[in-house]
């Protein structure tokens, strides 16, 4: 009897709507963007954002290349292209647009990707369906 309360108890997912950290998008671009002294760039919660809207009605994989838009306007603030990439996450709403965003990484960084880690999640800041974090080498 003990088991099955326990197994009861557990969620279907590792990660559901009602164990989000944030409310609404009221958060989007308080993120950090250097830490320390360092000769990387740390580019956290690049979301699908264009005119300060983000792009919740765009399929995933146009909303992955508003992302790598985005990201490559923050690389000329520095000088740097898409090749100093040194590795990006990309967080995914919705796992089944994991071929047609895939797709949409593969054009973008054509033929040197950086490492990266795909994480699906169950919601993401304003409604986006997907969001990226970078690491850039800047020196």
């Amino acid at each position: 009897m003990e088991n099955e309360q326990i197994a009861e108890s557990r969620p279907v997912r590792a990660s559901e709507s009602s164990r989000k950290q944030r409310d609404g998008s009221a958060f989007t671009g308080a993120f950090g963007k250097k830490t320390g002294s360092s000769d990387l760039l740390f580019l956290e919660g690049t979301l699908p954002e264009q005119d300060g809207e983000v792009a919740r009605t765009e399929p995933p994989s146009r909303q992955l290349e508003i992302c790598l838009e985005n990201l490559e306007a923050e690389l000329r603030r520095y000088g740097k292209d898409p090749s100093h990439v040194l590795q990006l996450t990309l967080y995914l709403a919705d796992m089944d647009a994991y071929r047609s965003v895939n797709e949409t990484y593969e054009e973008f960084f054509d033929e040197t990707q950086p490492a990266r880690t795909t994480v699906g999640v169950c919601e993401l800041l304003g409604g986006a369906a997907v969001t990226i974090d970078g690491v850039v080498a800047i020196e």
